[in-house]
């Protein structure tokens, strides 16, 4: 009977701690996932806000317009007197910068621009010019041996006809720019807004550099998807300078004397004049020659000035520069005539 009562009393006992082992293990169990908080809504986005994230605290941006770090605009200047020479003796304070027509701040002023030069040379190669190809060649390599004057210097060949060839890529080497001459042939058709605007896209946005093309064609461009104000634009935006020489026009090269003023030829002034540079028409294989020695002359003569627009709305128009010397009004200017406002390449530092 005791032996009973005490087995029943130790039952109780039993299973008395095992309720409370079984209380304490579902309040501190390791394994038991802790309380989660309820998820907070988002705040909600401000209606037509729709380039930023809801909550950003940046300022608001105006419809049609990307706010962006302002980034200096930088202009190769060329000054010339009456008799059309170069004229290297100016100081900052000579110049005056307008945008729009509104007076611009001078951050940077450089003389006989001692920034290292990029020049990128362009050569139609399409069926028209097959007669002058030879001369052409001939005077690459003279230009080529005259512009790469210092080591920092580089250059690259590219051709158009049917297709845009990189023959070259940009290099201080002067034998494998000759040797990338020396093998093109003509054939084709002529894509020469394609080719400007592919070498300016892809090779003519590096910073701290100067940028120059020399473009030797006889303008007629019969299969280029770009058009002219494209070739223009791009070259206005990669601040590169556009030298254009005409092989179109009579004398030793065997075609039609006279058409100097042909609509092609305009243009061809216009791709030049608008971007700072010059067109030159050449009849003759001296005056090729001659042509780019004045290139290569003026690339060595110029001034490098930079502003920080006072406008730093990237709004996608075209804002319209000039450049003016109020005490030497008998000098003549020759830069790009603007460039488009829009965001800068995220693969070119700031300036």
């Amino acid at each position: 009977m005791k032996n009973r009562r005490w087995l029943n009393f130790c039952a109780l006992i039993a299973l008395a701690v095992g309720c409370a082992l079984l209380g304490v293990s579902a309040q501190q169990s390791p394994n038991a996932a802790p309380q989660q908080p309820k998820p907070q809504p988002p705040p909600q986005q401000k209606q037509g806000d729709k380039t930023k994230p809801a909550g950003d605290r940046q300022d608001p941006t105006e419809p049609g317009q990307i706010k962006q770090i302002t980034v200096n605009v930088r202009l190769p200047i060329t000054i010339t007197d009456k008799n059309n020479r170069f004229v290297v003796d100016l100081k900052q304070t000579d110049f005056e910068i307008f945008e729009d027509k509104a007076p611009q701040n001078i951050v940077s002023f450089v003389p006989l621009s001692d920034l290292p030069l990029d020049v990128a040379v362009l050569m139609d190669t399409s069926n028209s010019v097959k007669p002058k190809l030879k001369f052409e060649k001939d005077a690459a390599y003279s230009f080529l041996e005259t512009v790469l004057k210092s080591r920092r210097d580089r250059a690259l060949f590219a051709t158009f006809d049917s297709q845009v060839e990189l023959h070259q890529d940009l290099t201080n080497r002067l034998d494998l720019l000759t040797k990338a001459i020396d093998k093109v042939k003509a054939q084709g058709g002529t894509r020469m807004y394609d080719a400007i605007y592919s070498v300016c896209e892809e090779k003519m946005f590096t910073p701290l550099r100067r940028h120059a093309m020399v473009v030797i064609t006889d303008g007629d461009d019969t299969e280029s998807e770009r058009e002219l104000r494209d070739a223009i634009d791009i070259a206005q935006r990669s601040e590169t300078t556009v030298f254009v020489i005409s092989t179109k026009a009579g004398g030793f090269f065997g075609v039609q004397a006279g058409t100097v003023d042909r609509k092609e030829d305009k243009e061809l002034k216009r791709l030049a004049e608008e971007t700072g540079g010059r067109a030159f028409f050449t009849a003759e294989v001296i005056e090729l020659e001659k042509s780019f020695t004045a290139i290569a002359r003026e690339l060595r003569s110029q001034y490098q000035v930079a502003y920080e627009p006072a406008n730093g709305n990237y709004d996608g128009k075209f804002r319209r520069i000039e450049v003016k010397l109020p005490n030497h009004k008998d000098l003549r200017i020759r830069t790009k005539a603007g460039y488009t406002a829009v965001p800068p390449r995220t693969t070119s530092a700031s300036q």
